[in-house]
């Protein structure tokens, strides 16, 4: 896939809409999407449908009528990647879940479907300059560490579950002014809106399509641009540059950096920002000992690994630089 000359574009899309039946929308997905060459992450749950993929740019127009085929997928909006070569997935994965998101959340105590109120960037700019909006990034801290709107609240969560009970905690002392929530492409906050009104948040907004639509319509109407920094996003490129801001450090040295990199040793998998002086010095690993392990053998490696959670793991803001 790095190697085939053949222009590729990332999409992500979503609905929350009742689904019936998703395995049987599952198998059909998988077969329609494989025959043109999609690749990607597609969730499907009895609440909606969540997607990014990379599909040929040739095959754009067959991929929006393979959807349109699918009534409740009609016109669905497809948010193009702004920093984006195409080449974020080298393969197709659909997968049926209890959730397109996970939230911790008993949806049926409240209405998903009364979400707050769609803001596309020039609203959202013009809310901003008034100075009365309290922002907040319903992301998980991870994400909003490379990147975020000027001034907004940032939850200190792992989870989208952690995000939603901090948040909480963090916007009941501003029941009183409008509240605006944004993250990567609008599904988490399509969710986190309505639960905020259904918890007696009178005014509550949404940044329409994300992060992901707010920079295309920037460039687009040469607006002013809030978001300062790198959109994290869940595939290979790990960030897509919004703004010339660097508002992280490396997670070595402490210099200014915003390029993610999950360590080398994959017993470890660590998520960390690296600069490229220590990314070449360190070998991609977050650690002198991880650094150690990569030169082992594989049979060394296998035994040191037995047993072992082998998954993507994040760091928490208090670990210090270097250690």
């Amino acid at each position: 896939i790095l190697n085939d000359p053949e222009s590729r574009i990332t999409l992500s899309f979503y609905r929350y809409t009742p689904v019936n039946n998703p395995h049987s929308l599952r198998d059909h997905l998988f077969s329609v999407l494989d025959q043109i060459e999609v690749l990607g992450r597609i969730y499907i749950a009895t609440e909606g449908i969540n997607g990014q993929v990379s599909v040929p740019e040739n095959n754009i127009n067959s991929f929006r009528e393979r959807l349109q085929e699918i009534r409740f997928l009609d016109n669905i909006r497809l948010n193009r990647s702004f920093d984006d070569n195409g080449k974020s997935f080298f393969k197709l994965k659909v997968k049926v879940r209890n959730k397109i998101v996970a939230d911790g959340l008993e949806d049926y105590s409240f209405d998903v479907m009364k979400s707050g109120e769609h803001l596309d960037a020039e609203k959202l700019n013009k809310l901003i300059e008034s100075g009365n909006p309290v922002i907040m990034d319903m992301r998980n801290h991870y994400e909003s560490r490379i990147g975020h709107f000027q001034d907004a609240l940032l939850p200190d969560a792992n989870t989208f579950r952690e995000a939603l009970k901090i948040g909480e905690q963090m916007l009941n002392s501003y029941r009183q002014r409008p509240i605006v929530l944004y993250c990567t492409g609008g599904i988490r906050c399509e969710k986190a809106s309505a639960y905020f009104k259904h918890k007696g948040f009178r005014e509550v907004y949404q940044l329409d399509g994300g992060i992901i639509q707010y920079a295309r319509e920037v460039r687009e109407k040469n607006l002013t641009n809030y978001f300062r920094g790198k959109n994290f996003v869940f595939d290979e490129r790990l960030g897509e540059r919004i703004s010339d801001d660097v508002i992280a450090l490396c997670y070595h040295c402490g210099n200014p950096s915003d390029d993610y990199t999950n360590c080398k040793n994959t017993g470890c998998n660590l998520l960390h920002i690296t600069c490229r002086e220590c990314r070449e010095k360190m070998e991609g690993c977050c650690s002198e000992e991880c650094r150690d392990i990569i030169h082992l053998s594989r049979e060394e490696q296998k035994i040191l690994r037995k047993g072992k959670d082998k998954g993507i793991r994040i760091f928490t803001k208090g670990i210090p630089f270097g250690k």
